[in-house]
């Protein structure tokens, strides 16, 4: 049996709770004692990872992943449409670009090849690849001509409730832990597409009692407040965006806040707003995407998510060009800096939060639970942006194996 001890080490455990001087010992994949203060844990056999004062904390979850988007920052692809050999390759590429950058676990919020990202996740369970643990989905579902959807994919492929009922029953025969479905177009698809409704009611409720029935996941794209309703009515479990939630939306998402999830993904639009100049996307461009307008209505809607306890997480629709995989960390100093979180609060989110979201014994320093770990370099409960930068990663763990081994250790 493997075993370290991190030593020296100020904790933040995930709960939100102040961080607190300790030791912690992992055996094998998980995490089997926490010590506070002055206690210390046995060191008989164990590599001693001597922390120097550096944050322990635990690897971060991407709620709004999409490892098939070709872009990353080691490499920026002007295309969604790659042959495939390529795109499987770059998707396991970004897999370990994820982990890379201290993201342990990901939920995905659709996909660019039908059987993808079940194919990935198999392989990084199995040891094969490196790669954050995965909740797999298959193609967005919605639209023709919406990116994410591929040409000649007829979004007409039988919306009877037959058909419907089918396609869930075909994604999780595929392996899918959930499946990701355009509830509402979006203002970056066409103007005034944020507030078209891709689904009825009585196909939303069809979908829901379909995933019910096989045992899946369903995750949304919803601008539009009636998009959200909807989705909340069909029991989705992962609604991303809610841009534009109306007062009845948010008692509604309030109301089933221990069963859902909201992931806003601001990333995308601050990059457009703030980053894309060099991609042909300047002030006016992101005016007419949706992205300097729904910037602004996030930063109205979220603080008051957070007041009504709504579980809002981190997770920003990386892989764009201008918005590639591997700055996901941003997300938290935008948490941070317009919607009134606290770094704690931040911090809480990306981890212990995000954990329910995949429902994994992640996303805590706590005995029990997979030791899925980092080890930081400086504080991040009192500066989350040290996180953007993986030169202050001075550890990955996951699973009890170094993805990322520190510079010096003990025996």
């Amino acid at each position: 049996m493997s075993a370290v001890l991190f030593s020296e080490v100020r904790i933040f455990d995930g709960s939100g709770a102040a961080s607190f001087a300790g030791e912690v010992l992992v055996r094998d994949e998980q995490i089997v004692a926490v010590a506070r203060g002055d206690e210390r844990l046995p060191r008989d056999g164990a590599e001693l990872i001597n922390g120097n004062g550096a944050t322990l904390m635990p690897g971060m979850v991407e709620a709004h992943a999409h490892l098939t988007w070709p872009s990353s920052v080691e490499r920026i692809v002007n295309t969604m449409k790659l042959p495939a050999e390529e795109h499987l390759l770059v998707t396991a590429q970004n897999a370990r670009i994820t982990l890379d950058h201290g993201f342990t676990s990901a939920y995905s919020a659709g996909s660019l090849g039908e059987r993808f990202e079940p194919a990935l996740r198999d392989m990084i369970d199995a040891g094969h690849l490196p790669g954050p643990r995965l909740r797999a989905s298959a193609l967005e579902k919605g639209v023709e001509g919406v990116m994410g959807v591929p040409a000649g994919h007829d979004p007409t492929h039988d919306r009877s409730i037959e058909g419907l009922r089918r396609y869930v029953a075909e994604m999780k025969a595929l392996g899918c832990d959930t499946i990701k479905f355009l509830m509402s177009s979006d203002e970056g698809f066409s103007p005034g597409g944020s507030q078209v409704l891709m689904y009825s009611e009585e196909e939303a409720q069809a979908i829901g009692a379909a995933a019910r029935e096989a045992g899946i996941w369903l995750a949304c794209h919803a601008q539009a407040s009636e998009a959200i309703k909807r989705a909340v009515r069909a029991g989705f479990r992962a609604i991303f965006h809610c841009t534009y939630a109306d007062d009845e939306a948010l008692d509604m998402l309030e109301d089933k806040r221990d069963t859902l999830f909201v992931a806003p993904a601001p990333g995308l639009l601050h990059a457009r707003c703030h980053e894309a100049q060099d991609f042909g996307i300047g002030p006016v461009e992101a005016e007419r995407m949706g992205a300097t307008s729904g910037l602004a209505l996030m930063q109205q809607v979220i603080p008051e998510m957070r007041k009504r306890g709504i579980r809002v997480l981190p997770g920003g629709d990386y892989g764009f060009p201008y918005n590639p995989i591997g700055r996901n960390a941003r997300d938290l100093d935008l948490f941070v800096r317009l919607f009134g979180f606290s770094p704690t609060e931040a911090l809480a989110a990306a981890t212990g939060q995000g954990a329910a979201l995949m429902d994994l014994p992640v996303g805590a320093i706590r005995a029990g639970c997979l030791a899925d770990i980092l080890l930081v370099s400086g504080d991040p409960t009192a500066d989350v942006t040290i996180l953007q930068d993986k030169a202050n990663l001075a550890a990955i763990m996951k699973g009890g194996r170094f993805h990322k081994r520190p510079a010096a250790t003990q025996h």
